[in-house]
C-alpha cells in the first residue's frame, strides 16, 4: 500500500475513534517505566501510543516500534523529559510546542502503551545535549507541523533530538530521510526509528 493509500485509510479510521471515544471508560493513569530503571540525563526516551497519531506514525516507520521520542533532562535535580509534541496542552489555548514534562507524564499509559530507554555512552555529550534541550524548551520553541529538518525555529519529535545531539557533537542519524506523504503533509521527515537504530545508543530498558 503507497504511503498516500495509507493517509486516506488512516484518515477513515480517525473517524471511527472520534465517534466512539465518548463511550470509553477513563483508564488507570499509571507510569510505564519500571521502578529498577534508573533515567540519566541525555538518555533518549521512547514510547508508543496508542491513539491515532501513533499509529499512523507507525504504519509509515516500517522499522520502527515507536511513534515518539525526547530526551531526558535535570532541572533543580528532578529528572524530566523535554519534547516536542502536537495535541497535549497544559492549558487550554496552549499551543503545540517544545514540552517540559515529568517521567510519569511522559511515560502515563494513558499516552503510552510501550517504551524503551537509549543511552549515549559518552556522559559529557550526553550532558551537554540536556542542556541544549533545555534551552530549546525555554525559548518556547514551537511544534514543526510542516515537518521541515531544514527550520530549526520549529521542531517535531525526532528533530528536537537530533538537534540537541548536534549541538553536543554528535550527529545521531547520518542516512536520508523518509519521504512522507499524508493528508495536510508532504515531507522529507526522519522517523523514530531512525534515532533508535542510531550507532551512538546503546539500549537500556525496553518495556
Amino acid at each position: 500500500m503507497t504511503l498516500w493509500a495509507w493517509g486516506v485509510v488512516l484518515t477513515t479510521i480517525s473517524l471511527f475513534f472520534l465517534s466512539v471515544s465518548s463511550c470509553r471508560r477513563p483508564q488507570e493513569n499509571r507510569c510505564i517505566l519500571p521502578d529498577s530503571v534508573e533515567l540519566r540525563v541525555g538518555d533518549v526516551v521512547f514510547r508508543q501510543g496508542g491513539g491515532l497519531e501513533s499509529h499512523a506514525v507507525l504504519a509509515l516507520d516500517r522499522d520502527g516500534e515507536y511513534s515518539h521520542v525526547g530526551i531526558v533532562v535535570d532541572t533543580m535535580g528532578q529528572k524530566m523529559i523535554v519534547h516536542a509534541v502536537p495535541g497535549e496542552p497544559d492549558f487550554e489555548g496552549d499551543p503545540d510546542r517544545v514540552k517540559l514534562d515529568s517521567i510519569g507524564k511522559f511515560f502515563s499509559s494513558v499516552l503510552a502503551i510501550q517504551g524503551a530507554v537509549m543511552r549515549m555512552d559518552d556522559s559529557i555529550v550526553a550532558k551537554r545535549a540536556s542542556q541544549k534541550a533545555l534551552e530549546v524548551f525555554r525559548r518556547g520553541v514551537l511544534f514543526d507541523g510542516d515537518y521541515n529538518f531544514e527550520d530549526s525555529t520549529t521542531m517535531y519529535c525526532t528533530e528536537l533530538v537530533q538537534f540537541v545531539y548536534q549541538s553536543a557533537g554528535v550527529k545521531l542519524v547520518t542516512g536520508e530521510p523518509e519521504h512522507v506523504v499524508l493528508p495536510l503533509v508532504d515531507a522529507e521527515v526522519y522517523l523514530p526509528s531512525t534515532i533508535y537504530h542510531s550507532k551512538h545508543l546503546r539500549p537500556i530498558s525496553i518495556f
